[in-house]
């Protein structure tokens, strides 16, 4: 990695640590003051000032899967977007969960968490016995015709349905994408989907591709809109 001189932003020094061109366009790792961020093609995508939001990704999954009272032991994960790796720590923190998948597809975040500054915020999950990760392209990983059906489907995809910073992500949340994670899904399994704010119209489109028990679980921020978590289930 190498370091850039340090450029003002307010009264923080934004450093670049690892700037890389990849198949989906730049991405960049600066810090900021004591905190990391992740900006792919010139938009800021997450940094590691706060997680919570990242967390309750998880954390309501699981909730979902109790509260029908489905006995599934050690229920399955996969984890779409490694990030700054709060999703991840705080699923391997959890005893609970069987196999933990995360898909990511940018090898610049991997290496970042692997050898580079963001392995602190991943906590040593990518070494848990539970933990793959997969390098590859979410959507060409679910529509693989023989893909695994999971528990739990957790997305921390761009910056959620109604903004993507890359283009083809935005196929995730179409017709085609949710019938994808529809099929992912086994029955009774919770599709969980991060938002950098609520979407109506996503959660109209999610039951019009058949899933039920719609809901949202917003998570206030200092500035702008709530981050949101949007849930729903494949019926049993």
């Amino acid at each position: 990695m190498t370091t850039a001189l340090p450029e003002r932003d307010g009264h923080e020094a934004v450093v670049t640590l690892d700037r890389r061109e990849g198949p989906f366009g730049e991405v960049v790792l600066r810090r900021r003051g004591r905190h990391y961020e992740i900006i792919a093609n010139g938009c800021f995508l997450m940094d590691t000032a706060d997680g919570r939001s990242e967390r309750l990704l998880i954390q309501a999954a699981l909730d979902e899967l109790d509260r029908t009272g489905a006995d599934v032991p050690a229920p399955s994960v996969l984890i779409g977007g490694l990030g700054v790796g709060f999703s991840l720590a705080y699923a391997a923190a959890e005893p609970r969960w069987g196999r933990i998948a995360v898909v990511e597809r940018e090898s610049a975040i991997i290496d970042w968490h692997r050898s580079g500054p963001l392995g602190g915020f991943s906590d040593g999950a990518l070494d848990d016995e539970r933990v793959s990760v997969i390098h590859t392209d979410l959507l060409d990983h679910l529509a693989a015709a023989d893909g695994e059906r999971y528990d739990a489907l957790c997305l921390d995809i761009d910056n959620g349905p109604d903004w993507t910073v890359t283009d083809s992500n935005a196929g995730l949340y179409g017709a085609d994408g949710l019938a994808v994670l529809w099929h992912r899904l086994r029955p009774g399994g919770v599709l969980a989907v991060w938002s950098a704010q609520p979407s109506a119209a996503f959660e109209e489109a999610l039951r019009v591709a058949g899933f039920s028990d719609v809901a949202t679980e917003e998570i206030p921020v200092s500035r702008g809109v709530p981050d949101v978590v949007h849930l729903a289930r494949r019926a049993g």
